[in-house]
């Protein structure tokens, strides 16, 4: 694979294998309802079909949404929640949004990896299926980039108070707060190189959709990122 990331993130993914020999252990993938997504046929891919550009808005949304719960279930112990690497495993947020990353995702998705015989990583390809599995592969690609995102949090704190406060008083003009959640969120690229990150502001500017409970809506979004970006 080519590229400016994936040159540091291959030496990365060959130390952090021989780590985590046992990471999985007894822990059996869990099934992950795809039904919401179109389907791409019984033939592997070679390339993610729910981007944005390939796909639209709307189904990579979704693709995002139905990757984050399976990313959750079946990687997070290893690559950490948001697909934040705690070190033992490799942080697949800096995997390329490309075909080149793809490629990589497939091999490791598909077939796993196994080192002297013992297993680094199982197979999820036959147990999860392709749909899953490109759901997955859109769930990190769009992981911002939390250092950028850290040079919002007092903002975005600010933001949630004001959104509070709307909501207790079941009134306010939250028009204002979402556009500026908007060019926050335009600010905050991913690890990847993916065009659009999927960021708590663009979550929570996404959520002001002008009904009264948005208010709050919007809010949780800020206080659970922000609490899991701490």
């Amino acid at each position: 694979m080519g590229g400016r990331l994936y040159g540091p993130l291959a030496a990365a993914l060959l130390t952090a294998a021989a780590t985590i020999a046992h990471a999985h252990g007894n822990v059996a993938p869990q099934p992950v309802n795809t039904d919401a997504l179109p389907d791409v046929g019984e033939e592997w891919l070679d390339e993610n079909p729910y981007r944005a550009e390939v796909a639209g808005e709307e189904v990579w949304e979704t693709a995002i949404k139905i990757g984050e719960s399976g990313f959750n279930q079946n990687c997070a112990r290893c690559h950490g929640l948001g697909a934040i690497s705690g070190g033992l495993a490799p942080d697949l947020r800096f995997l390329e949004a490309n075909m080149d990353g793809d490629e990589w995702f497939l091999e490791r998705f598909q077939h796993g990896y196994t080192q002297d015989g013992t297993t680094k990583m199982p197979a999820f390809g036959d147990l999860l299926g392709q749909k899953a599995g490109w759901a997955i592969r859109t769930y990190f690609e769009t992981r911002p980039d939390d250092e950028v995102l850290d040079e919002h949090a007092g903002r975005l704190k600010e933001i949630r108070d004001e959104l509070l406060t709307m909501a207790d008083a079941g009134s306010g003009d939250a028009e204002p707060l979402r556009v500026e959640l908007i060019e926050i969120a335009d600010t905050i690229p991913t690890l990847s190189g993916a065009p659009v990150s999927d960021s708590i502001a663009r979550r929570a500017g996404n959520s002001l959709d002008g009904s009264e409970g948005s208010y709050k809506a919007a809010a949780d979004v800020l206080t659970v990122g922000l609490s899991e970006a701490q």
